[in-house]
């Protein structure tokens, strides 16, 4: 009999596995099919906007990239902290920087509950040094090379551009980094609904810490400066220079390192393009620093939803906003990238009024702006920036493509939260915009830009969120050279 039952399984398995999955379909849900349909219908849309253009594989873009590099540890932050035994915080604070414990619950607290991601300086070598030998043998815990500049290289590279980089590691930097590398970023990641005590997190996301004495001092500057004369790049791209924030400079000497890193993009030709990538700032000197050695000297920013309203907050003679909505609607970022735009261009425009020809401040004409929802980009109509709306089809597709780690987008593994239709501004009588599956990527024009807007194919099941900005704004760049 049992002799029996197995040949009689193997005789009709097939068919009843086909039966099995005939049911599956036949009695899937019509709302789900409708979705499916949408999802499906919304990512071929941007695949085929990211296709319109291609790479000049004969005259390949050059772009030029800085500063710094670190070793990125990757682990789950709450098993870190919960195996270190640190105990929620009952009082969620904002700190500058971390020297103990207590700060660090605190400040975890804070940025943990909504999602948002953050960026802190620990001064206490030795607490760090515990967190990162309690982090080594975390169960599925990574290591990769990390900071601004090479993660942006990376991507750039990987979709067809010759990279400068302005770092001091070696290109088999990730194979020894566990055992020799004392620029250690710890990357606490998060996934959505993650819960620490009382602390439940609204979207997935990461809270950094790092002790880093190495990239705060731009070491690679005097280096890069010589390459770029002859490697004659296409752009410039200036990062990484978050590690400055809260770091204890003696003196004079951070302006020091940002009047000769503005002397470095100042020199090269007004005909070159820069980009600034911005970070998590939460120092007021150094935002007043940027605001006069580097953003003005740049064409193109870009940042992401905490550090855009930061941004605005500074220009508009406010106080730093250390936390802001982490999902916030279209309408708002829009009203906030047009603000940042027009003041910085009123900017450009009075200094050329006050110093003529000889001023080397540049217009603003670019900004992007990257969000977990959505992609928004304001582009100057005329200026050098190019392919606007597959540039932000590429940036929304490479979103997903990082976050879920796989360069093929797996739909099951997908959402969109962006809301059906969108008004424009916050204004009363504000056209509204549907997101059409077909041309999911709205673009329009506005006195002397054109504004594009793409849904994020939102990763459900996260491999990595730390790297995804620069990820994201390096893909953006690549069309666009």
């Amino acid at each position: 009999m049992e002799g029996g039952g197995r040949v009689s399984w193997v005789k009709y398995g097939p068919l009843v596995s086909l039966l099995v999955v005939f049911l599956a379909v036949w009695l899937r849900s019509p709302e789900r099919t409708v979705l499916d349909d949408r999802l499906d219908t919304v990512l071929s849309s941007l695949l085929r906007a990211e296709r319109k253009v291609g790479i000049n594989n004969v005259a390949r873009p050059k772009v030029a990239i800085g500063f710094g590099g670190c070793a990125d540890l990757l682990v789950d932050g709450v098993s870190l902290l919960n195996k270190i035994g640190l105990i929620p915080s009952d009082q969620p604070l904002h700190h500058d920087y971390l020297e103990n414990t207590e700060q660090l619950a605190q400040s975890f607290a804070y940025f943990f509950a909504p999602g948002a991601a953050a960026e802190r300086f620990m001064l206490n070598d030795t607490l760090f040094t515990e967190l990162v030998e309690a982090s080594r043998d975390l169960p599925g815990n990574r290591w990769s090379v990390g900071g601004n500049a090479p993660v942006m290289a990376g991507r750039l590279a990987k979709e067809g551009c010759d990279v400068l980089l302005g770092g001091s590691f070696s290109a088999d930097f990730a194979d020894v980094l566990s055992e020799h590398i004392t620029d250690i970023h710890l990357i606490l990641e998060y996934p959505v609904g993650a819960s620490w005590g009382p602390y439940i997190s609204r979207r997935a996301n990461r809270y950094i810490i790092h002790s880093d004495d190495h990239n705060p001092y731009l070491d690679s500057m005097e280096e890069f400066a010589k390459k770029l004369t002859h490697f004659k790049p296409d752009l410039l791209v200036v990062g990484g220079l978050q590690m400055m924030d809260s770091f204890p400079f003696q003196a004079g000497e951070r302006g020091a390192l940002l009047s000769h890193l503005s002397d470095l993009i100042t020199s090269s030709s007004a005909k070159l393009g820069t980009h600034f990538e911005m970070a998590s700032f939460v120092e007021e000197s150094i935002m007043e620093d940027l605001l006069h050695y580097v953003i003005p000297y740049a064409d193109s920013l870009g940042m992401n939803e905490q550090e855009l309203p930061n941004l605005l907050s500074l220009l508009k003679g406010s106080n730093i906003t250390v936390l802001s909505d982490p999902n916030p609607r279209v309408a708002t970022v829009l009203d906030q990238m047009r603000e940042v735009y027009r003041i910085l261009n009123q900017h450009y425009k009075l200094t050329v009024i006050a110093e003529g020809d000889k001023t080397k401040v540049k217009p603003l004409t670019r900004l992007h702006v990257h969000t977990l929802a959505f992609q928004a980009m304001i582009v100057t109509r005329g200026s050098q920036w190019k392919n606007t709306m597959s540039a932000t089809a590429k940036a929304s597709l490479t979103a997903n493509r990082h976050v879920c780690g796989s360069n093929d987008i797996d739909l099951s593994k997908a959402r969109l939260i962006m809301d059906d239709s969108f008004s424009v501004s916050r204004q009363e009588g504000s056209q509204r915009i549907p997101l059409q599956e077909s041309r999911p990527v709205s673009c329009w024009q506005e006195h002397d830009y054109e504004i594009c807007v793409a849904p994020v194919l939102v990763c459900t099941e996260v491999y990595q969120t730390a790297g995804g900005g620069d990820n994201i704004s390096a893909a953006g760049l690549v069309l666009q050279i």
